[in-house]
């Protein structure tokens, strides 16, 4: 509730009466004992704690009755020092070498919280399970929040013909980072331009029609699929 990410520091907020009140205990129990009830949850407990999560906040939504809601996708390095199960090594930049989970995250950015998170090793790559993960999620906002717009943010990690397809398919509007090295093509645009108009004292653009070539689809025929391509560089 407070935000801290070890058992070890709830000593800190031990005797606050508060917390003991909302809780309605008269005594916070011991970190091993937290422990030990933690060790006996297994993926139906996983499952029941991610649903009641997803009901609390779509409870909220209702509540608020937006007319369009922000769903970002990223993925988060969470390091242990031990080897706890589900853990592995793979790309960590603070901690080379230890072990670690990398879950993914929604969440939304109207009410800056988390909507659910997919559990993962550390050595997988960000679009490991996006698809499925990204599709229910929009799928349970939209049970609902029948009439509300959604659009989603994600960087280039989960962009794919697949993903991009799948979310035109659901109407749903979205803002993907493109790897340059997957669009050779606008790279070289890009490189060879020599006139930048000034946007401030650090940056600069240019404006350009560009499209791949191997999105021939109706969707990318559309007048909104058509608008200019801005690219900036520092």
């Amino acid at each position: 509730m407070l935000g801290y990410r070890r058992l070890r520091d709830m000593d800190y907020y031990r005797d606050d009466l508060m917390v003991l009140r909302l809780l309605g205990l008269k005594k916070l129990p011991d970190v091993s004992t937290i422990s030990r009830a933690l060790a006996t949850a297994d993926n139906e407990s996983i499952d029941k704690l991610r649903r009641f999560c997803r009901e609390m906040l779509l409870n909220r939504l209702r509540m608020l009755r937006l007319v369009r809601i922000t769903m970002d996708f990223d993925g988060s390095v969470v390091s242990t020092g031990k080897s706890t199960e589900g853990t592995a090594v793979g790309f960590n930049k603070k901690k080379k070498g230890a072990r670690s989970y990398y879950p993914l995250f929604c969440t939304i950015a109207q009410t800056g919280q988390v909507f659910d998170v997919l559990p993962r090793p550390e050595n997988v790559h960000d679009s490991n399970g996006a698809m499925e993960f990204i599709l229910q999620c929009i799928d349970e906002v939209r049970a609902a929040c029948p009439r509300i717009k959604i659009e989603i943010r994600m960087d280039s990690a989960f962009f794919s013909d697949n993903i991009v397809k799948k979310l035109d398919k659901q109407g749903v509007e979205f803002t993907i980072s493109v790897p340059f090295e997957r669009f050779v093509e606008l790279k070289k645009i890009i490189e060879s331009r020599r006139r930048w108009r000034l946007f401030n004292g650090l940056l600069s653009y240019f404006e350009t029609k560009w499209r791949p070539k191997k999105w021939d689809a109706h969707a990318f025929n559309t007048p909104d699929a058509k608008a200019s391509w801005r690219a900036q560089s520092a």
